[in-house]
């Protein structure tokens, strides 16, 4: 007896073929194994299904107009922050500006004030120009009004009369 003989009949609906591969199946019983029939659907039905498959015309435009809305609100929003960050930046860079501007004026206020000596000043004053402090007698005192400064519209009257 051959080997051949010994085995049970070889069953091939139980195979199936995976690329290079042959795969052992389930076994489906027969009648699981017919497609299925089909039911009649209702007109009412297939046209409702129909329906809503479909898109509107309406519903496109729609769609298109808020796309396109919303498309330009972005571009806007990123032009308008684009637009804040380059003002920022050129802000930063005036304030910075005026920042070396004051340095350099209270550098060179501090050095104006160096380099005047009073005690020179008070000595021209007195021995070339002759020049003197006020007596008491010589000074007048005006009350003001709270304005801070005095307007004079008229001489100033003399001490002695």
């Amino acid at each position: 007896m051959s080997r051949r003989n010994s085995l049970a009949p070889i069953d091939e609906s139980a195979y199936y073929y995976d690329g290079n591969t042959v795969r052992v199946g389930d076994l489906i019983p027969e009648e699981e194994q017919q497609p299925e029939i089909q039911r009649r659907l209702s007109k009412k039905t297939r046209k409702n299904r129909a329906k809503a498959l479909s898109v509107n015309r309406g519903y496109v435009v729609f769609l298109a107009v808020v796309s396109t809305v919303a498309v330009s609100m972005c571009v806007s929003y990123i032009q308008l922050k684009t637009e804040i960050t380059s003002q920022s930046k050129k802000i930063a860079a005036k304030q910075t500006e005026l920042a070396d501007i004051r340095a350099d004026n209270d550098a060179l206020e501090n050095s104006l004030y160096a380099s005047v000596d009073l005690d020179e000043v008070y000595r021209i004053a007195t021995q070339k120009l002759g020049m003197h402090y006020p007596d008491q007698e010589q000074i007048v005192q005006y009350s003001t009004d709270g304005s801070g400064y005095l307007r004079q519209y008229t001489d100033i009257p003399d001490a002695d009369k």
